[in-house]
């Protein structure tokens, strides 16, 4: 069989068996337990051999249910040493929601972790179905390695298939930009269950320690990263604001690279967290789909909202709606769909079954988004395509409305949409959670702050209060039709 992820882990720890890969931090003042390399190796050996010894056969496909820290890295390497395929769930996830998850993955077993040794529990489904009509010949020969379900922010939640091959190769083309190495401590604050190939696998493939905090506090977050000099950052726009808010003047000194990913980095908390750490954040476009082709490195500090230049083994363009190469440079106004090729892409599609070559062929990934680069080179997300308003010809994006809407400080967010119109064929309409829902923004405040800072076709026609908007499974937006 060829390498494999933890054949590359494996490796590392026989050339430094005693560096730690894993720091977590203790709770009520314990000490920080460290799980070294051949430790982790040594653990991940025995839960494979009892998978095995539980049944679990060759490119299975197994949902793995366990706590954000190092059981769920452990169970999850087990599951891509046994050469299953590793599909991560997250542990809210019970009763009928963890039920409807398998049935729609066709899990094969369900490994829950446990305290007891061998530290799970194996719930086997004989009721599993193949899923690519070949009676899962067609699964089996892509060598899967993970099945993640996509966000579903606009559209249905997509079953993504990566081979080990492909994971591999993102992982390599990735840290071409990242450039992490056994010297590098990462603070990991993202959910395993939606972020873990181009993150977890990375810094463990490349040597790296990875540190894992108790909870999401600032404070003891801050310390752990201090205390156990922390050189790269990881995390969400949520977790930059809490950070850049900490009053507690705990330095990070170490810290080389501060990476903001999941969703959109709003440039205001860039510069706060800058001004908080003197450290820039780094924005990066990662992709289920591709793994990570564009990031900012160089000019998170003159420009902290681009999404940064494409690295360097991938091939991004901008499509035009007649399939064409939009003129780059560009600007807001001259936008294209945002396309990729390059290594490490998807194998399939889960549900419908869907071979990648469907879907790369001819224009290479296309994303969804809308951008444009300017004449630096660098990537600036404008919007999907799916929440472009096109009102009497005029066309713009929900994203750039809600932007100037969540800066108002009576809102906490906002979902901006079109709505059909007799005349001018859409109009944009606003939905507001407050941030209090006691003082509640009234519409007459919110349209004097966009007449201000918008164009006044841009202005929604409407707001309409709501107790909260709905999110996806990853905290994103939800913007599917209700």
């Amino acid at each position: 069989m060829s390498e494999t992820v933890v054949d590359r882990i494996r490796a590392h720890a026989a050339r430094a068996p005693d560096q730690p890969a894993l720091i977590s931090a203790g709770t009520a003042g314990a000490a920080p337990a460290r799980v070294s390399y051949s430790a982790l190796v040594a653990r991940v050996d025995v839960l494979a051999s009892a998978l095995r010894a539980g049944g679990v056969a060759d490119a299975q496909r197994i949902g793995v249910v366990a706590r954000q820290g190092a059981g769920f890295i452990e169970l999850a390497l087990a599951i891509l040493e046994r050469g299953a395929c590793l599909v991560p769930i997250a542990d809210d996830h019970t009763g009928p929601a963890l039920d409807e998850f398998a049935e729609r993955a066709q899990l094969h077993a369900l490994v829950l972790e446990r305290d007891a040794a061998p530290g799970f529990a194996l719930v086997p489904r004989p009721q599993a179905r193949a899923v690519d009509g070949e009676h899962d010949r067609a699964f089996a020969a892509l060598r899967p390695a993970y099945l993640r379900f996509t966000s579903g922010t606009t559209s249905r939640r997509k079953g993504v298939i990566i081979g080990h091959d492909a994971v591999l190769a993102r992982l390599e083309a990735a840290n071409a930009g990242l450039g992490i190495g056994p010297g590098d401590r990462i603070l990991w604050l993202l959910p395993m269950a939606h972020h873990f190939v181009v993150s977890i696998l990375l810094y463990l493939r490349f040597g790296a320690t990875i540190l894992l905090p108790a909870g999401s506090l600032a404070k003891p977050i801050l310390e752990l990263a201090s205390s156990e000099r922390a050189t790269v950052f990881y995390a969400s726009p949520y977790h930059m604001n809490l950070l850049a808010k900490d009053a507690s003047g705990v330095a990070l000194p170490d810290v080389r690279l501060a990476i903001s990913t999941a969703e959109g980095l709003r440039p205001e908390i860039a510069r706060a967290f800058a001004a908080r750490f003197g450290k820039p954040v780094a924005q990066a476009l990662g992709i289920i789909e591709v793994g990570l082709p564009v990031l900012n490195a160089a000019s998170a500090a003159s420009k902290p909202g681009a999404l940064g230049r494409p690295l360097p083994a991938y091939d991004v363009w901008l499509r035009g709606e007649d399939g064409k190469p939009v003129a780059q440079p560009g600007s807001p106004s001259l936008t294209g769909e945002i396309c990729v090729r390059g290594p490490g892409c998807f194998d399939a599609y889960l549900d419908p079954w869907t071979p990648a070559r469907d879907v790369l062929v001819p224009d290479g990934f296309r994303t969804g988004d809308q951008g444009y680069f300017d004449a630096d080179g660098d990537l600036f997300l404008v919007g999907r395509h799916a929440n472009r308003i096109n009102m009497a010809g005029m066309k713009f994006f929900s994203e750039e409305v809600e932007a100037v809407l969540d800066a108002h400080p009576l809102v906490r967010r906002s979902r901006v949409r079109a709505r059909e119109h007799a005349h001018l064929g859409e109009i944009p309409v606003a939905e507001i959670e407050p941030a209090d829902a006691a003082r509640p923004p009234t519409p007459g405040e919110l349209a004097a702050h966009c007449r201000e800072r918008l164009a006044a076709y841009k202005i929604p026609r409407s707001f309409s209060l709501v107790a909260s908007l709905p999110e996806t499974v990853t905290g994103k937006l939800a913007r599917r039709a209700e």
